[in-house]
């Protein structure tokens, strides 16, 4: 049977899709919100981006841990 990953694992993982996730945000933010009437600042973008990642890393690594034990539980890999 192969191991699950590492709760470190989860983190490292989680970290890197919300690091490249608040890359693509920030891009968005500079681009759709003045569509629709509200123009941010570069700084502006960052910040909305950074508080939108960290919600998204806290969800990932959640939504990890939970699908690693319940295929633990499951005998699943």
């Amino acid at each position: 049977m192969a191991a699950g990953q590492s709760r470190r694992g989860s983190l490292l993982e989680a970290l890197a899709n919300v690091v490249l996730g608040w890359g693509v945000a920030v891009l968005a933010n500079l681009a759709v919100l003045p569509a629709f009437g509200l123009p941010v600042t570069p700084g502006q973008a960052a910040g909305i981006g950074a508080a939108f990642s960290a919600i998204s890393l806290c969800r990932s690594y959640v939504l990890r841990r939970i699908f690693e034990r319940f295929g633990k539980q499951n005998g699943t890999d």
